[in-house]
C-alpha cells in the first residue's frame, strides 16, 4: 500500500505506520479517536512541528517523540486539538443561562449567595467570557460569590484566556454596548481586550479530561459543548458519569449541537436543545 503523503505528493513523508502510531498516541493520551477520515488534518498539524523541529519526516518526529516525550507531548496535543470558538456560540444556551438558569439559581442560592459554573474544553476563553458576560447583565448584587473554572487541553488556548486579548474580527458576536462595557479597544482598533472585571470572575486551568481532576464542585452549570465528538462511547460514559458526581440533582449540563446522551448517561433529562438537567 502506498502511503498517504506519496499519494498527496506533499511535502513530508506520512506512512500508514506513522498515522497509526499518532492516532495510538492522541488516544492515550487524551482519549481522542483519530479515525481514518481524519489523516489530512492530522498531515496539516503535525506537519508544522515537523517544520518546526527541523526534521525531514513524520518518521524522524515520531522517533523524537517517542524519546523525548515528556518535553513534546503539550505541543503534540496542542497541534491535534481543535479550538474552533466564538463569543456567544450557540446562542440558545446563553438565552437559556440568563432567562432560565440565572434567575431560578438567584432564588435558590439566596442565602448561601454562592454559584460555580465549569466550561470544560473552554479553548481561548470566549466561552467562559461569555458566560461570564451573561452573569454580569443579570445584575447579580457585589456581594455573591460567583466563579467560572474554564479548563482545556491546550495550554496555549489557556494562555489566550488569561490574557484576555483577541482580534477584532472576534468580536463579531458581540452586541457593540456589550463590546464597549467589558472590554477595551486597543488604538490601532486590531484587538480587543476584556476588562478586570471579567476577568477576575474566570480561572484558567489546564486539564485533561480523562485523568485526576483536582476539582470537586459542586457546579451548578456545565458547558462541555464541541468536546466528546473526538471520543468514543466508551469513554463518553465514562466522562459523563464523572460529571453527573460533581453536579447536583437539578444542575444543567450544555452539549454541543451534534451531540446527545442518549444511550451514553441515564443521569440526565433532556430540556430539548442540547440542554439537560441532572435527575439523579
Amino acid at each position: 500500500m502506498s502511503s498517504f503523503a506519496e499519494k498527496e505528493e506533499r511535502e513530508f513523508l506520512m506512512t500508514d505506520k506513522d498515522f497509526d502510531q499518532i492516532s495510538k498516541m492522541a488516544g492515550d493520551l487524551t482519549g481522542i479517536v483519530l479515525a481514518e477520515h481524519k489523516r489530512s488534518m492530522v498531515y496539516s498539524r503535525i506537519a508544522r512541528r515537523v517544520r518546526a523541529l527541523g526534521f525531514s519526516s513524520f518518521r524522524e518526529y515520531l522517533t523524537y517523540l517517542d524519546a523525548n516525550l515528556d518535553k513534546e507531548s503539550t505541543d503534540f496535543i496542542n497541534s491535534l486539538t481543535t479550538n474552533l470558538t466564538s463569543f456567544f456560540r450557540e446562542s440558545h444556551h446563553f438565552r437559556y443561562l440568563k432567562d432560565e438558569l440565572l434567575p431560578a439559581l438567584r432564588f435558590a442560592r439566596r442565602e448561601s449567595k454562592k454559584i460555580r459554573i465549569w466550561s470544560a474544553g473552554s479553548s481561548t476563553g470566549m466561552e467562559a467570557y461569555s458566560i461570564a458576560i451573561t452573569i454580569r447583565e443579570a445584575g447579580f448584587p457585589s456581594d455573591w460569590d460567583i466563579k467560572i473554572l474554564a479548563t482545556d487541553l491546550d495550554s496555549n488556548v489557556l494562555d489566550t484566556g488569561r490574557a484576555g486579548i483577541y482580534s477584532m474580527s472576534n468580536s463579531d458576536g458581540l452586541e457593540p454596548a456589550v463590546l464597549k462595557k467589558f472590554f477595551r479597544q486597543s488604538k490601532d482598533g486590531r484587538s480587543i481586550q476584556v476588562k478586570d472585571e471579567l476577568k477576575n470572575m474566570v480561572h484558567f486551568k489546564r486539564l485533561n479530561l480523562l485523568e485526576g481532576w483536582p476539582m470537586k464542585g459542586p457546579f451548578d452549570i456545565v458547558f462541555c459543548r464541541n468536546v466528546v465528538i473526538y471520543f468514543n462511547k466508551d469513554t463518553q460514559r465514562v466522562l459523563f458519569e464523572r460529571i453527573a458526581n460533581i453536579m447536583p440533582d437539578g444542575a444543567h449540563l450544555m452539549i454541543g449541537h451534534s451531540e446527545n446522551l442518549s444511550g451514553i448517561s441515564g443521569r440526565f433529562e433532556s430540556l430539548g436543545q442540547t440542554i439537560y438537567r441532572k435527575v439523579r
